[in-house]
């Protein structure tokens, strides 16, 4: 068994309840892991859940315990100096000291893996990290140049050429150099995860991927040499098949995983399709990080009621490349 990580998320979201609530429900997982986030909040949570495991605070991985739930207590918030459910600049402090120590952790060795409970961008902001998201933090402190966010939702995989921009940047994003590194990494990516060969799709950008030039042609200019040469590196690859049927396809097994060139083109049928077992994974990085697909849920935060389905699945997801 190897030692995994999972990173609070916002204090005042639903982090800490899926956690504490995926650690202990009965699905027997491989890994051992490791809470980063704050004491304060966790024991709040483990009262308001009922929670009969002790808590184990560890300052070291050699004080580790089977039969706790063990903490990091990275940056510990009192819960008088925010309000569950709403946004605080203390609170993103604090999301992103849990991932900075997650990482530290990843790269000296101690942890194999790392799974992240949602943050609020907002709140990120507000303490001064101005970071999109996870996958731009995971890539500033990893030093990684090339990386991209992938989806397993249900019976789809999809990984993405961009993603946290506006859709008339996406489209300017669509460049042959990036949608064959993305190519590669949902190659590299699924080998890792034990297929032998996937099976690649490309999703076009425009409607019916163009309509051999009718309709835009990034098609003809960027998708298509992409494509070609990928399948010259031995890539099993195809494309670029229209966005209203490609999803249709990878459903009924003809792919693996499929290239798609912007957010919402590969997050909404991810989230239709597994809206409550979605995994978010970065790829690239020189460690491994796994994501519920979710957010923080403030409108629900604090009353005990969130699902941790999609945490269960991020933790399974991130035991796969171990």
């Amino acid at each position: 068994m190897e030692y995994i990580g999972i990173t609070m998320g916002d204090p005042a979201g639903i982090g800490a309840e899926v956690a504490l609530k995926a650690l202990n429900s009965n699905y027997n997982f491989k890994g051992k892991y490791i809470i980063y986030g704050s004491l304060n909040v966790l024991e709040y949570y483990i009262n308001l859940l009922n929670i009969k495991k002790s808590i184990n605070v560890i300052k070291n991985i050699s004080e580790f315990d089977e039969r706790t739930i063990n903490i990091f207590n990275v940056y510990n918030v009192d819960l008088d100096k925010f309000k569950i459910g709403k946004i605080s600049p203390i609170c993103g402090l604090a999301a992103y000291k849990y991932i900075e120590a997650a990482i530290r952790d990843a790269l000296n060795g101690n942890i194999g893996a790392i799974v992240t409970a949602p943050i609020n961008k907002e709140a990120l902001h507000l303490s001064g990290h101005n970071f999109n998201g996870h996958t731009e933090i995971f890539a500033k402190l990893t030093n990684t140049n090339k990386y991209a966010m992938m989806l397993i939702g249900g019976p789809l995989k999809v990984i993405h050429v961009s993603t946290h921009t506006s859709l008339k940047n996406a489209c300017e994003k669509v460049k042959k150099e990036r949608v064959v590194d993305v190519i590669q990494l949902a190659y590299d990516t699924l080998k890792k995860m034990k297929i032998d060969n996937p099976r690649i799709a490309v999703a076009g950008l425009n409607p019916h991927a163009g309509e051999s030039g009718l309709f835009g042609m990034e098609e003809i200019k960027e998708i298509i040499p992409a494509i070609e040469e990928a399948k010259k590196l031995n890539i099993n690859v195809e494309g670029p098949i229209p966005p209203d049927t490609v999803f249709i396809k990878a459903v009924k097994n003809y792919y693996d995983i499929i290239v798609v060139m912007y957010h919402d083109q590969g997050h909404i049928p991810v989230k239709l399709l597994g809206f409550d077992t979605g995994v978010n994974i970065t790829v690239g990085l020189p460690i491994v990080r796994t994501s519920v697909d979710h957010g923080t849920a403030f409108d629900i935060a604090g009353k005990g009621i969130a699902n941790e389905k999609s945490m269960v699945e991020a933790m399974k997801t991130a035991e796969l490349f171990l």
